[in-house]
């Protein structure tokens, strides 16, 4: 939390220094206007007074470490990610070239998302993916925030550290969330036959990774790309075991997706698992098979 603490507007900091105490903290939200508001796993704050805009000018100013201009690919894909896993996302005014973003300006919304590793959380989840040193092809479903990152990056910890059937596995980490890297070090606990491939695009990071490393499983966040279908396919033939996530709700929401119908099609994924999350924050989850059955 220091780390949040030093990328607050100066007028805030002492305040935000108490508030970051909070424990159970998921996100943090800034908006020009509105008060800062701290988004808790069993109830929301908000701080007295509203950021200006010069607030958030002086916020860009810490998180680019005082040159935004290096850090403007990252805020033109809007989000960036801080030493320690925290991601933060952008909202603002967009310049477009030829329909594509080419770069984002006056900056006024901010979504910092609190990064935690929570080890031990998917406890309950491993044994319907994976048994007996076998791994099932995975794809962990839920909506923006519930946490399918932070259960996928506890399973690649746990798998990959699972004593002496324990397995390779390749991190496609493509927004630097999953293992958090900082000089190419990463900030989380990904076990101890794990390798990262950071800030790469998450098909030309799958085809390295077959290329170069030998994984035994390829772990990769929120597939669902127009090519991401048949990279998965590929993934697959090549004798690799796949773990991902996606954004959704529901088996319909997937079948709605252009790039996951191959694996529906050619059950790729053995796995479905669902998570979802109560008004007091407490998750479950709900598991399919392959033939999109429930099983648990």
């Amino acid at each position: 939390m220091e780390n949040l603490a030093q990328i607050m507007p100066l007028r805030f900091r002492e305040q935000m220094g108490v508030f970051l105490q909070t424990p159970g903290i998921e996100e943090i939200r800034i908006r020009v206007g509105q008060p800062i508001e701290l988004r808790c796993m069993e109830k929301n704050l908000w701080l007295s007074d509203c950021i200006t805009a010069q607030d958030i000018e002086e916020m860009l100013t810490f998180i680019s470490q005082y040159s935004i201009y290096a850090y403007e690919e990252e805020i033109r894909q809007g989000f960036l990610t801080l030493e320690g896993g925290h991601r933060i996302g952008f909202a603002g005014q967009v310049r477009l070239s030829e329909g594509k973003i080419s770069h984002m300006v006056n900056i006024r919304f901010l979504n910092i998302r609190v990064a935690r590793e929570n080890k031990g959380c998917a406890g309950d989840l491993l044994p319907w993916i994976y048994r007996n040193g076998e791994f099932y092809n995975t794809l962990l479903v839920s909506p923006p925030g519930v946490g399918k990152t932070t259960y996928l990056r506890d399973c690649i910890r746990r798998i990959s550290g699972g004593g002496e059937k324990g397995k390779k596995i390749c991190v496609i980490d493509e927004r630097s969330e999953i293992a958090a890297c900082h000089l190419g070090v990463p900030q989380n606990d990904l076990g101890s036959r794990t390798d990262v491939i950071d800030g790469c695009p998450k098909r030309e990071g799958m085809l390295l990774a077959l290329r170069s490393m030998s994984p035994d499983i390829i772990a990769v966040d929120e597939l669902g790309g127009e090519e991401d279908g048949d990279m998965l396919r590929q993934v697959a033939l090549s004798g690799c075991q796949i773990f991902g996530t996606v954004h959704g709700k529901k088996l319909s929401d997937l079948e709605r997706k252009p790039a996951l119908r191959t694996c529906f099609e050619e059950q790729l994924f053995q796995r479905y698992i669902f998570l979802k999350k109560d008004d007091k924050g407490r998750r479950s989850f709900s598991v399919f098979d392959q033939e999109l059955k429930n099983i648990c």
